[in-house]
């Protein structure tokens, strides 16, 4: 392989020893009057961590063969698929640290624990695959500028094996996919990279067949639109969760007018919604309310709004007079 290709293995060797284990795994409801107590409800779920330390060692395995194979067929777009498989090694060990991490307790400086850790896992994953992106799109541009001689039956033989490594890790991930973006994250990489392989596949058969050269990088290109593709969304959606935008799934003006029509709610001011972690969203919100409002009535609305919207952590300050210096009531 050209020194290009060299740099670039070592580069994302390098990624994967830099892995900081960060998933989110509880729910929290909770209400209280100004100054009055709290009611809190903790359900702890289970969250799969032996998925992802199946995935992890499956994966790491089968990209130290893909990348040996590599090496030995002179395939870019072998080795540029063992690059991609390692990057996701790496979110797999992300999504992974952060469901352990988010089943911790909180602390006294930690009052929300560690849930948010997922969502720092998810951009973090996505933000490693861009980088590989650019890694493999360097190699496969020097490709095209000297193209080089591969082994096509071994590229195929190889990428047979990550079809099935690949598929079968991403069964492991179709629970939960569609309630928690580092679950999806893991899920679409998983898919991705069994794509990708097939797509060697067929390179390798054109070459086989043709002994068209060019069709080695081309497939590396392809890869990594394929890459940017899955990747976006996922970049996205962690980046608002990042910045405490409320979830996408969540229509915040729905909320807000939920709380305007409950019985003697005169306003609703300071209402927030985001997310303590991929799968917690949270609400907090002052509402004028004149007569005041018991510890029934905030019950009341904290289990509407959990089951109507699906927001588990819900804190509501009553207000018996709104305030002159409210811009938002």
């Amino acid at each position: 392989m050209a020194s290009h290709t060299s740099q670039c293995r070592l580069a994302l060797q390098a990624i994967l020893v830099q892995v900081t284990h960060m998933h989110a795994a509880h729910r929290h409801s909770h209400g209280h009057e100004l100054d009055r107590g709290h009611d809190h409800h903790h359900v702890h779920a289970e969250t799969g961590d032996k998925r992802y330390t199946i995935a992890i060692a499956l994966n790491l395995s089968f990209v130290i063969v893909e990348a040996v194979a590599g090496v030995y067929a002179n395939s870019t777009a072998l080795f540029s698929d063992a690059a991609h498989n390692l990057s996701d090694v790496l979110g797999l060990a992300l999504a992974g640290g952060a469901a352990w991490l988010a089943r911790q307790t909180a602390s006294e400086r930690r009052t929300y624990g560690y849930a948010k850790a997922t969502v720092l896992a998810a951009l973090a994953n996505a933000l490693v695959l861009v980088a590989a992106s650019g890694g493999i799109m360097w190699e496969a541009v020097l490709r095209f500028l000297h193209p080089e001689a591969t082994l096509p039956l071994f590229m195929m033989v190889t990428a047979a094996m990550g079809v099935v490594v690949n598929g079968a890790t991403a069964v492991m991930f179709v629970a939960g996919r569609n309630e928690d973006v580092n679950v999806r994250g893991a899920f679409l990489h998983m898919m991705g990279d069994a794509a990708v392989s097939v797509a060697v596949i067929v390179a390798g058969v054109v070459i086989w067949f043709t002994g068209w050269q060019l069709v080695d990088p081309a497939i590396s290109v392809a890869v990594v639109l394929l890459i940017l593709w899955t990747t976006w969304g996922i970049l996205k959606e962690s980046l608002d969760l990042a910045m405490d935008a409320a979830p996408a799934h969540i229509d915040v003006a729905a909320v807000r007018a939920y709380l305007a029509e409950q019985p003697g709610i005169t306003a609703v001011h300071d209402l927030h919604i985001w997310a303590m972690g991929a799968t917690r969203p949270a609400l907090t919100a002052h509402l004028v309310r004149p007569e005041g409002g018991d510890d029934a009535f905030l019950a009341t609305l904290s289990e509407g709004i959990s089951q109507r919207f699906g927001i588990g952590h819900v804190t509501l300050q009553i207000e018996r007079a709104q305030r002159d210096d409210c811009v938002d009531c």
